[in-house]
């Protein structure tokens, strides 16, 4: 009921407006050559405000046109590569028969400003908005060569731990987009995908860590939304890198866009040979017997993929844009790892014992999207739609074999697993602009997920020296989850300084599972085992933001209620056994977290320095952890399962800031110092536990010319405290120097990650039967020697002698 109720809301709000509308036309012109500047962006802005409100790039001949403009009064800016910006103001549009020519419009060339954007003009790094942060991710030199995981590694604010598992703000419980959808390729293991995706396909990061009600509610600390390059210039351009770096680790790519007056087609692929060489140790103390089982691990990640995008953008009219696009992802991953333990004090065991173990996986994926976005007739106003399928099939084969030093018979496994998923998202939107300060949305999204998991296993028996089924992890797992939502977002002014947006979201969720027994002797009935949640909650938002004096300097206050739901891995029951004395599992019948977020953000800007900071409180409930659950008194194996185990609540401060000491030296800085409490609970033995927990990084920029540069990047990670835990401190340099060349079209890159040789994670965890201690790391000291090459003409209709001016930047586009 209270689903239809929020339905009709959404229908009867009035979002029909009876505005007349009029005509704005131009043609611009190169002052200096007296030809038409074709591909110059044009930016319709509010004349009071200067808020973007449309925009346009100009055609062949230099057109430019802007159709169904409301009533008002407005300005108009266009820029271009290599000519000074022009700025026309006080344009008034009375009614539907205002048709206003400007004429033509000339250009001046950037003399002494282009210049001076040699030296000052770099994209910055990390853009700062009031409500979220953008990172660029040309601007990250220590990244070129690595993959997204590595590029998300050197983002303020955000971290990877050994298993690629990203955070922010020290909470893994975050929602990963790429391009505003959830990924179809990643199939239940985003990681996986981000660890094999090329950095040099990304063009930004956003960083949003309280969205409003027009955001999926998903995340406990937030959203990364992934933006993939896409290129919308006109004429024809693209890129072209290739790398290599230690223990054989290879990529290439290119990039093509084509643009005429109709249609926009783009397309790029990447190939990618990864080889992480890792190592880690763990000590388990059994409080039990007294006894201690030690190992160390020497490990290795392989990995080839190739990844294809491709899409065609086509511009019905001025209003209407089609668009279709398809990415394609095949991975073949390749894990292995060698074990040595050492036996103390064991009931079971003495001496030592070796392991190795396999991993080969085949992943292919691919999603294919559709958009459609439509501007109406009252300025600003806009409808854009999506539908877009997915699927991801993997097929694995894992191998374990022990081996002991003393008289122990050989234990050997052999999984056969498989995973097969597919995704449908269908989205919405809907922005009405009523005014300069004032505008509605609102929109429906349904995310509908289905997965089929199986898992065979088979064990050695040293007797006849024959396989035989283990049905004790061999099942199948089907899942499926589906979340349907509406929301809508009002977002107003009370004052000339002090705003607000207020929004609500509605969200219908559902998780069915069914797990599958193999084993012959399970009574037929008893075979299949299902698992079912299903809830209805609403979602609010509220932000006030207020206006501190005439500059961009803002406060704002915010609100939100989000969730975090479990993901596949976490529900799935399967054992893993990669590591026989430390068993893990998931939990079909593991509850969702509920989050509530407040946040008090103010941000001051200044001509060579500007700094954001956030003081932030999160309350979460039904707390998602592992929990060693079990120690075999006979063998000492550890059996661990994700439960909801408890309460938590986090209060924080994070400061990010950002100094242009010169023109060719500049500063990042980001720290986050947090005070973490989790509340106690008998049932799990769970004592509470507070600490403090901090991270800081550092980003340097150094320009010895205008074609030699030099980024420096180091981070530290304090230990953290966890529900069964703390974890141990973590710290890095990253070094990269970059020499331009071929006037500028191509770039020589040298990085190294890890200076030192110092990352490293670990963790203490402490529980009534084992205290467990272990480090881990994921990949050694690496050296990458990269090169990339830009071509591309902006204009076809130019003539070569303007070729430099027609150069674009690396592929990022505007959107």
């Amino acid at each position: 009921m209270q689903f239809k109720l929020f339905f009709i809301l959404l229908i009867v709000i009035p979002t029909i407006s009876f505005a007349q509308k009029g005509q704005l036309k131009a043609i611009i012109i190169d002052a200096e050559t007296n030809e038409p500047v074709v591909g110059a962006s044009a930016a319709l802005l509010s004349q009071s405000t200067k808020a973007y409100i449309r925009g346009q790039q100009t055609e062949a001949g230099g057109i430019l046109k802007f159709d169904g403009i409301g009533p008002g009064t407005y300005a108009l800016r266009i820029t271009y590569v290599g000519l000074t910006n022009y700025m026309h103001e006080n344009i008034v549009i009375t009614s539907a028969t205002t048709s206003i020519d400007l004429g033509i419009l000339n250009m001046l060339t950037d003399g002494q400003q282009l210049k001076e954007v040699v030296v000052e003009g770099r994209v910055p790094g990390l853009r700062l908005d009031i409500d979220k942060k953008v990172f660029d991710a040309s601007q990250s030199m220590v990244s070129v060569g690595g993959t997204a995981s590595d590029l998300l590694a050197n983002v303020p604010t955000l971290q990877v731990d050994m298993d690629g598992s990203v955070s922010l703000r020290g909470s893994s419980s975050v929602r990963i987009l790429i391009d505003g959808k959830e990924s179809a390729m990643a199939g239940s293991d985003i990681n996986s995908l981000l660890q094999s995706l090329p950095a040099n396909a990304i063009d930004k990061v956003e960083l949003i860590t309280n969205p409003s009600s027009k955001y999926d509610a998903e995340g406990q600390s937030g959203i990364i939304n992934i933006i993939l390059k896409k290129n919308v210039r006109t004429g024809l351009n693209g890129n072209v890198n290739v790398s290599g770096g230690s223990y054989h680790n290879y990529m290439a790519g290119a990039s093509l866009n084509y643009r005429d007056r109709k249609f926009n087609y783009f397309g790029s692929y990447n190939f990618n040979r990864r080889n992480n060489v890792g190592s880690g140790k763990r000590d388990n103390f059994y409080l039990n017997n007294n006894s201690q089982i030690n190992n160390t691990e020497e490990s290795s990640r392989k990995g080839l993929s190739n990844t294809v995008k491709l899409g065609v953008d086509y511009y019905m009219d001025d209003k209407t844009t089609l668009s279709i696009s398809s990415n394609l992802s095949l991975r073949d991953n390749n894990r292995t790892s060698e074990l040595w333990y050492t036996y103390l004090n064991s009931p079971q065991f003495t001496g030592t014992s070796r392991r190795l173990s396999s991993q080969n996986e085949d992943d292919f994926g691919y999603d294919i999207n559709f958009d459609f976005s439509r501007k109406l007739n009252e300025a600003g106003a806009e409808l854009t739609a999506n539908f877009s399928f997915g699927s991801d099939k993997e097929d694995g084969v894992n191998d374990f074999e022990q081996t002991y030093s003393d008289l122990y018979p050989v234990s050997s496994r052999i999984n056969q697993t498989s995973e097969d998923g597919r995704n449908v998202n269908l989205q919405l939107d809907y922005l009405l602009p009523l005014g300069d300060n004032r505008k509605f949305e609102s929109g429906y999204r349904s995310i509908i997920r289905n997965s089929f998991d199986t898992q065979f296993s088979d064990t050695l028996n040293v007797v006849d020296n024959v396989y035989l089924p283990d049905y004790s992890i061999s099942n199948d797992f089907d899942m499926t989850s589906a979340v349907h939502a509406l929301y809508i977002n009002y977002q107003d002014k009370l004052t000339e300084k002090l705003g607000y947006q207020i929004g609500l979201r509605a969200e219908q969720a559902n998780l069915n599972t069914t797990y599958f027994s193999k084993d012959p002797s399970v009574p037929e009935n008893e075979i299949a085992t299902d698992g079912k949640l299903d809830y209805f909650r609403v979602y609010p938002s509220v932000f006030l933001t207020y206006q501190i004096g005439e500059q961009e300097d803002k406060v704002q206050l915010s609100y939100t209620r989000r969730v975090q739901r479990p993901r596949g891995w976490q529900v799935n029951p399967f054992e893993n056994v990669s590591d026989d004395m430390n068993r893990r599992q998931g939990n079909p019948n593991l509850m969702p977290e509920d989050i509530h977020s407040m946040e008090l953000s103010y941000a001051k800007f200044y001509e060579k320095w500007n700094f954001i900071s956030s003081a932030y409180y999160r309350r979460m409930n039904d707390v998602m952890q592992p929990y060693i659950y079990r120690v075999d008194e006979e063998t000492s194996v550890t059996f661990s399962k994700w439960e909801n185990l408890t309460n938590s609540n986090v209060a924080g401060l994070e400061l990010i800031s950002k100094i242009n000491f010169t023109n060719w030296f500049d500063a990042t800085w980001n720290g986050n110092i947090s005070y973490n409490k989790f509340e106690g609970n008998p049932e799990y033995n769970i004592r509470e536990q507070e600490g403090v927990n901090w991270d800081t990084n550092l980003t340097s920029n150094l320009k010895f010319t205008n074609t030699l540069s030099l980024q420096a990047r180091a981070d530290y990670f304090a230990p953290r405290i966890m529900a069964q835990g703390k974890s141990k401190y973590m710290t890095g340099i990253d070094v990269a120097v970059r020499k331009d060349i071929m006037n500028k079209k191509g770039s020589v890159m040298f990085s190294v990650r890890d200076l030192f040789d110092t990352r490293r994670f670990g963790a203490d965890t402490f529980t009534p039967q084992v205290n467990s201690s272990f480090e881990h790391r994921w990949m050694k000291r690496m050296f990458t020697l990269s090169f990339s090459y830009r071509f591309g003409i902006q204009d076809l209709t130019k003539s070569k002698k303007n070729g430099d001016q027609m150069l674009g930047d690396d592929m990022g586009g505007e959107y």
